[in-house]
């Protein structure tokens, strides 16, 4: 889903999509010409792989998103909010959903085989 900037309302709206195998729900709006607030929580399941054994495992996503989207560049350096340039004046989520999916991905994750194991390193095949 999609939306310009320049139609994104100054009052909140409320959000609600599915994008794979989760759902981002909550509020968006205009905060000045060329920031939106989004304020959702990111709920569902992803695939992601063990970092010991590299065996794939399903999980549960539930993430608070509290972030800023800035149509282009972003120049204040003292806002203290986490702000993401978005290009084409489009607030696409998701392009959003699929970044905040690969950050966990991204993550170390170890898979209840590999905690139960015990050994501190990781294994090569």
């Amino acid at each position: 889903m999609k939306i310009e900037f320049k139609k994104v309302p100054q009052s909140p709206k409320e959000l609600s999509y599915e994008y794979a195998s989760v759902k981002i729900e909550g509020t968006f709006c205009k905060i000045s010409q060329s920031l939106v607030k989004i304020d959702a929580v990111l709920q569902g399941t992803t695939e992601v792989d063990c970092s010991r054994c590299g065996i794939s495992n399903t999980i549960n996503v539930d993430e608070k998103l509290d972030f800023l989207l800035s149509d282009g560049v972003y120049s204040n350096t003292e806002s203290q909010d986490l702000v993401i340039e978005m290009e084409n004046s489009l607030v696409d989520f998701d392009e959003l959903i699929q970044s905040e999916l690969d950050s966990i991905k991204s993550d170390y994750y170890i898979c209840d085989e590999c905690l139960q194991d015990g050994d501190n390193f990781e294994k090569e095949f």
